[in-house]
């Protein structure tokens, strides 16, 4: 019997896992039994230094008292109230705290906010408000919606439709209408670099090229991720972002941006739009809006969007979107206690301060074996290995089951390691991710 077959464990057949191979770890499962700080401890009593902030999502760190304490109180007082031609107090109060914090500058913060219960739920959101938004300024024609190979923006429909990773769409019909951009990233000419690469703006004149190809008239949108998450971390080039803005500027439409990964503090700022000056139309956002504590997203929309669609007779629905769970009472309360903990210890800018170490220590893992990159930015680190011949994504994922053995949670997507850990670590937490995954390589076949 092995430390993962113990007497005792929960019966695994009932549950299908999601993004899993269940047959796989069913036979072996990986199990965390609780949490607290930047640690799991497992089911077999092991504690697991946190290298992924969970899933991108626990920013703050697991177990604060101060979340469970205020859903508990929540609860007990409200614990659901619907959404729809009515409301709470707790859901405008949550509101009004976001939009302080909201992306974009002072005097053009996108400070109107839709909630939803997911990232995926915030990025159909988005792109229906895009197209609602083109139709409600006389441009009913524009309904195609640019990705952007490599980005995910969920599992919905419309995320996929503009999503570019392959196994994400492979068996699923997508939108009709829907087109990408290249990805940005370019191995030949960027490799090691610490922040935005110096190579690669003019990739965002693809979007040139879709405007020619289909018409700016069909067109409502685009959206990417400022730095991808899941495909790897892929980090924009210099002037990438800018230039996309400029583009869609200049051709009416509409410019996303899918923050559920880099909002609330990952690059050091409260969003990536803020980090690159760089103002969409609207945000997506998810993940560390509650610290994961409780599922919820929501949507940042620009004056401009929202504004656009106030209008007609006061008592019509102005966009027929929502969901049950939308401004959920627990849910905006765990929001309302998470934006406490950011300000109280200033997570929404720590990244700043530890980039630099963090940078460092990553970078230190360059001529292990068969490292062929490794990029950083904010407190996000992609680390590329070269695949086995015939077998992609095996040498990534027998590092990820030797680290979790030796006390290390890391997140792999193909041959690509990535690290996301919480706002609070310190640099020690740094030196042992260091340590554990740098061993884990040398084992590697």
């Amino acid at each position: 019997m092995n430390v993962h077959n113990k007497p005792n464990e929960p019966v695994l057949d009932s549950y299908w896992m999601p993004f899993t191979a269940n047959r796989q770890f069913k036979a072996a499962p990986r199990l965390l039994a609780s949490a607290e700080g930047m640690y799991y401890t497992s089911a077999d009593g092991r504690r697991v230094l946190d290298g992924t902030a969970g899933l991108w999502c626990v920013n703050a760190g697991h177990g604060r008292r101060q979340i469970a304490s205020a859903v508990e109180r929540q609860l007990m007082q409200l614990d659901f109230a619907p959404s729809f031609q009515m409301g709470h107090p707790i859901a405008f109060d949550f509101a009004e705290r976001l939009a302080e914090i909201a992306p974009g500058p002072d005097g053009a913060k996108l400070d109107r906010v839709f909630y939803t219960g997911s990232g995926s739920e915030s990025v159909d959101t988005a792109l229906k408000m895009a197209i609602a938004y083109q139709r409600a300024i006389g441009q009913g024609t524009r309904t195609r919606l640019i990705g952007r190979e490599r980005g995910y923006h969920g599992v919905g429909f419309g995320g996929i439709s503009v999503g570019g990773i392959l196994n994400n769409r492979r068996v699923f019909p997508q939108l009709a209408g829907s087109d990408h951009l290249r990805h940005t990233h370019d191995l030949s000419k960027n490799a090691f670099v610490k922040g935005q690469p110096e190579h690669g703006v003019e990739l965002a004149d693809d979007l040139e090229q879709l405007v020619a190809l289909h018409g700016a008239e069909t067109i409502a949108a685009c959206i990417v991720e400022p730095v991808a998450g899941s495909t790897g971390v892929l980090i924009p080039p210099k002037g990438y972002l800018e230039r996309l803005r400029a583009i869609c500027d200049k051709h009416g439409i509409l410019l996303i941006f899918d923050e559920v990964i880099t909002g609330f503090g990952r690059l050091g700022s409260s969003f990536a739009t803020d980090y690159f000056g760089v103002t969409p139309d609207l945000v997506t956002a998810a993940k560390g809006l509650t610290n994961g504590a409780i599922p919820m997203g929501a949507v940042f929309s620009s004056r401009k969007v929202h504004d656009a669609l106030m209008h007609g007779p006061e008592n019509a629905i102005e966009l027929f979107h929502g969901y049950t769970y939308s401004g959920h009472p627990a849910a905006c309360a765990a929001g309302i206690a998470t934006l406490d903990i950011y300000r109280d210890e200033g997570l929404l800018t720590r990244a700043a301060d530890l980039e630099d170490d963090w940078q460092t220590a990553m970078h230190s893992l360059k001529g292990l074996p068969h490292v062929i990159d490794i990029r950083t930015i904010g407190l996000i680190a992609g680390i590329e290995l070269a695949s086995r011949d015939g077998a992609p994504g095996a040498r990534a994922y027998a590092v990820f089951v030797d680290c979790f053995e030796k006390g290390l949670l890391i997140r792999v997507t193909g041959d690509i390691i990535a690290f996301s850990p919480p706002l609070i670590a310190e640099k020690q937490h740094f030196e042992d991710i260091v340590s554990i995954l740098g061993d884990a390589l040398k084992r590697a076949a």
